[in-house]
């Protein structure tokens, strides 16, 4: 039987995040994507994850238009997104009115496949962007976050992935954020999944562990769909492997992808130079991290630790932040490391271990979290630290948002003038400052643009806000 392995193109989002800081431009994204939309992947994931932030935060762009022109560009091939539950792109919970309103013009825009998922796979913060995605007819794609632990067995995801089917999910996803499925457990899982869901299964691996290509061969074999890669220039590291490889492999066998890999020689030609012109946000390691086997952190995390050690003088003491980290997610329940999961663990081991007390200091979200107002943990939390971070307090056991009371309207109410679309108004209710002083900035633009024009100051001057 003929099953021919469908590739995603990672590039334009978790390729450029995960190597380039998140910093590619639309200038530069336009340079290419009409010749990637030429090579015939099955879909190209080119928005949400932290493009949305990272558009308004550092590249003064409008992270909208940035889709527009990408769905004005891309013809062929099937744009995909990353949405983080009811997390959407930000950090916390956002109401049920804003995620509703976020789908339908995420769609309206231009994308067509969203792919969901939950920092703790709590379903409970999946099902409304779900059902969103459902009614304004994309496909809804719902992803494990994939990790190791004494609670995450093939069981526990094997179940998960059957609610999701009953949640009316179109695919599956297994997101292996941190590169740590092995091969022959990725080839168990897939099979466990088809037969128990009968639902098209895509892998998505990152390559920090080296171990990425061997999953995806042994996942195809297992009946995997849909492979997510990355061109070679924006490949491997803390990416994914590369669309040239994985399409040699199966060339000439039942799982021919049926891309000429010749077609993207020239690509990754181009890519090549873009990322050279990227290279003071290039931080990624050229080599494999076998440590992230035993610690299950991203690759980010590990360079998030290093680089604030360093600012605090304190670089020695990165082997206690690492043995750290498992005995913090081990209090926590055995979250995946994911976001925003990851941050809150790495942040709180830091603390541990520079603090000289552990939970002597906590972040608002480590509160937060023992409160319940992520989710429900994959495992119990240790009691005594919980008793320790937030006292006496009784964690909520409801879905966190049904506490959310709706934030348009009032929204709307705080941005005023500076709202010009309903998607200026979803921008500031994800990110509230940054959105804010982005779109300050272009109203002052656009005024100072205006003013030139009325009283013939000829070109526009650079306008300083004050």
């Amino acid at each position: 039987m003929i099953q021919k392995v469908k590739i995603c193109d990672t590039t334009l989002r978790d390729g450029q995040q995960s190597l380039l800081a998140t910093r590619l431009s639309l200038e530069d994204i336009l340079s290419v994507a009409e010749q990637m939309d030429q090579i015939g992947f099955y879909s190209m994931e080119v928005w949400g994850g932290a493009t949305f932030d990272s558009c308004m935060r550092f590249l003064n762009e409008d992270p909208w238009e940035r889709l527009r022109q990408l769905r004005k560009t891309i013809k062929n091939t099937k744009l995909q997104m990353l949405l983080r539950g009811q997390n959407l792109l930000g950090y916390r919970h956002y109401a049920d009115d804003v995620v509703d309103e976020f789908v339908k013009r995420s769609v309206a825009n231009g994308i067509d496949i969203i792919r969901i998922f939950d920092a703790l796979n709590d379903l409970r913060n999946v099902e409304r962007s779900l059902y969103a995605t459902k009614k304004e007819g994309a496909h809804a794609q719902v992803a494990i976050s994939y990790t190791n632990s004494p609670v995450h067995n093939m069981n526990y995801f094997v179940n998960i992935c059957k609610d999701i089917k009953e949640m009316g999910a179109d695919s599956i996803c297994i997101k292996d954020m941190s590169g740590i499925l092995y091969p022959f457990d990725a080839y168990e899982l897939v099979s466990l999944i088809k037969k128990a869901t009968a639902l098209p299964v895509e892998l998505h691996c990152h390559y920090t562990s080296g171990m990425a290509a061997m999953s995806y061969l042994k996942a195809v074999e297992a009946g995997c769909d849909i492979l997510d890669c990355a061109i070679s220039p924006m490949a491997l590291s803390a990416s994914q492997p590369a669309d040239e490889t994985m399409i040699a492999s199966f060339a000439g066998t039942k799982y021919d992808t049926g891309i000429d890999i010749d077609a993207l020689a020239a690509l990754a030609e181009k890519f090549k130079l873009i990322r050279q012109e990227y290279h003071k946000f290039d931080l990624a390691s050229p080599q494999v991290d076998p440590n992230v086997l035993r610690y299950q952190m991203p690759g980010g995390m590990i360079s998030n630790f290093i680089s604030q050690l360093r600012e605090g003088n304190a670089l020695d003491r990165l082997p206690e932040v690492l043995e750290e980290v498992p005995r913090v997610r081990a209090d926590m329940g055995y979250p995946p490391l994911v976001t925003p999961s990851s941050q809150m663990v790495g942040s709180q081991a830091l603390l541990n271990v520079l603090g000289g007390e552990r939970y002597k200091m906590t972040t608002n979200e480590i509160k937060n979290y023992f409160r319940g107002e992520y989710g429900q943990p994959p495992a119990p939390v240790n009691e005594q630290i919980r008793k320790k971070v937030i006292g006496d307090e009784q964690p909520i056991t409801c879905r966190p948002a049904d506490l959310l009371p709706p934030q348009l309207e009032a929204a709307k109410n705080e941005l005023g003038v500076y709202m010009e679309t309903m998607e200026d108004l979803l921008s500031y209710c994800l990110f509230p400052q940054v959105a804010k002083d982005f779109l300050k900035t272009r109203l002052a633009g656009k005024t100072n643009v205006e003013f030139n024009m009325v009283h013939g100051a000829g070109k526009p001057v650079s306008y300083v806000p004050i």
